[in-house]
């Protein structure tokens, strides 16, 4: 599924810049490409472009998930430390106070 989105986001960059040349400069590249407008390759060119617009238009709307998993997840899995910058503090977690009671 993966190879399918990359191929429908290459044909609609292709759509993108090719309307672009056509706004900008009245230059209709895949026409000059395949033979004009009427070619039957151009019209496949154009058809395709037209149905990984569609196709897309699904992506678009989908929950963006995987973000916020990868987000969650690099927070639980930091390794955050809390002492200064002139010498590492005592920790004092539950196991390590009765370590420290035990030696006093």
């Amino acid at each position: 599924m993966e190879t399918l989105k990359r191929i429908a986001l290459g044909l609609v960059i292709i759509g993108a810049i090719n309307w672009g040349l056509i706004g900008f400069f009245q230059f209709d590249l895949v026409a000059t490409l395949f033979g004009g407008q009427e070619a039957g390759l151009a019209r496949i060119v154009y058809a395709l472009v037209g149905l990984s617009g569609l196709f897309c238009l699904t992506l678009l709307f989908r929950p963006m998930n995987e973000e916020n998993v990868r987000s969650n997840n690099s927070i639980d899995t930091r390794n955050l430390n809390y002492s200064t910058e002139l010498g590492e503090e005592t920790d004092l977690s539950e196991t390590e106070k009765q370590k420290y009671n035990n030696k006093n």
